[in-house]
């Protein structure tokens, strides 16, 4: 459904049990991608895989592995130095690894080691050789967002 039409949810139906099962929904034809009105703004957009199709994955989406640009060269803030200089492990970024599960595209099915991916709105990524028929692993190799930027404006 990417790069197709802008489709509202209009009505939630859902079972005794309060499981939905079924979506009545409106589409907008004057949304299709590269038409006149595309490039409209709209509260929120969803991509999706379907469940029942998808392939089962582990994404290690790796980040910065220091909280500074040189750890080698800073001092941790909490130590009230001004000097240059420290212990770069005081500047291990914990969250440098985060692993979740993901369902895919069944496309993935047939992809390769030395081929790199775009996952939508998360960065590129590598099937890491852990991976087996019955589970993928994926790593992203780079993100979307330049994260220094955002940390230098937040100093």
């Amino acid at each position: 459904m990417k790069y197709a039409y802008i489709i509202k949810c209009e009505e939630v139906i859902k079972n005794g049990d309060g499981n939905v099962t079924e979506l009545r929904c409106k589409i907008d034809m004057e949304s299709k991608s590269g038409g006149v009105t595309s490039n409209r703004k709209v509260k929120g957009t969803i991509h999706w895989v379907s469940a029942a199709h998808a392939v089962e994955a582990e994404v290690r989406l790796y980040d910065r592995l220091f909280t500074v640009p040189e750890p080698d060269s800073a001092a941790p803030e909490s130590s009230g130095a001004t000097r240059a200089g420290g212990d770069f492990k005081s500047f291990v970024n914990p969250q440098s690894l985060e692993v979740v599960s993901a369902k895919c595209e069944p496309a993935l099915k047939e992809a390769r080691p030395e081929e790199r991916y775009q996952f939508e709105r998360l960065g590129y990524f590598a099937l890491d050789p852990d991976s087996s028929t019955d589970k993928q692993v994926w790593n992203r190799t780079i993100t979307l967002k330049d994260t220094w930027a955002r940390e230098v404006k937040k100093t």
